[in-house]
């Protein structure tokens, strides 16, 4: 008689984000939706949809009074994120923000990276041991900067303009209106198609990542997509200081709603802002 095999032991899970990495990209995850939602109809005003998008929201001047309070919520969420790297730096003396794996700062070894995935996506060489973060999500990371300069910027010109007519001329509001939805308009694209697909849609992934809603990883995940990061937290002995309970089935469904509600709304948006652009 043969004895029944012993009770598989449970996936380990290891803590990757704490809880206002997750509070900062919920509250810059639902500002962004609610500017796209609230800006696409002002911006393709004549179209059917749009119309039919700011009705839902109490119309065009309800829409831009909704659009700009979430403005208001992203810019508070950019100044606190600013307020916390602020105080790892000059409080903290955290100085591997600036370089190494902790630091979403380019490295030349995010350029060799880059090369070695294009080789891997070609089955011409193994896949690159990643480290904590990746240069695509190092791209992520700075284009937020980008569009807070200028999208922000000239949101702030259009929003303001009694303030800003003093030292600016009458056709920086022509220009800033123009710069305001020109680049509205591909951070939706972008964010909508390439990150949503680096995050969610990639074959590895899909259909949902939970991991920056419920801040932890699953360990045969994290060695197998971040070796290098495995490796290191090994050696140092940190891995078994990270290990942590998995998310419970609450914020797995929590995570899941969310996600898919927001790669449904998105894909559509960006489907809508192509039929404007073609017609």
């Amino acid at each position: 008689m043969t004895s029944a095999a012993p009770p598989k032991a449970p996936p380990r899970f290891i803590a990757r984000f704490d809880a206002f990495d997750r509070f900062l990209h919920s509250l810059m995850m639902t500002t962004f939706l609610g500017l796209s939602l609230t800006g696409l109809p002002l911006l393709f005003s004549t179209h059917r949809w749009a119309a039919v998008l700011a009705r839902l929201v109490g119309g065009f001047h309800a829409a831009a009074l909704l659009h700009r309070i979430f403005a208001a919520g992203m810019l508070a969420c950019f100044a606190m994120h600013l307020a916390r790297l602020a105080h790892r730096l000059l409080v903290r003396r955290d100085r591997g923000i600036l370089w190494g794996p902790h630091s979403m700062v380019p490295q030349p070894r995010d350029l060799v990276q880059i090369y070695q995935n294009f080789r891997w996506f070609l089955g011409r060489g193994p896949r690159p041991a990643f480290d904590r973060y990746t240069y695509w999500e190092k791209f992520d990371y700075w284009a937020v900067f980008w569009g807070m300069a200028i999208i922000g910027v000239s949101g702030l010109v259009l929003w303001f303009p009694r303030l800003f007519a003093r030292i600016l001329p009458g056709t920086a509001f022509n220009l800033a209106l123009l710069i305001h939805g020109e680049e509205a308009l591909l951070a939706v694209c972008f964010i909508f198609t390439i990150h949503f697909f680096n995050s969610h849609l990639r074959p590895e992934k899909f259909p949902i990542d939970r991991v920056i809603f419920t801040g932890v990883v699953a360990e045969d995940e994290l060695r197998e997509e971040r070796p290098a990061e495995y490796q290191r937290l090994q050696a140092s002995g940190r891995l078994e200081q990270l290990a942590t309970a998995p998310p419970s089935a609450r914020a797995i469904r929590r995570a899941n709603v969310t996600t898919v509600v927001a790669v449904a709304v998105g894909l559509a948006l960006v489907a809508l802002s192509i039929v404007a652009l073609l017609t």
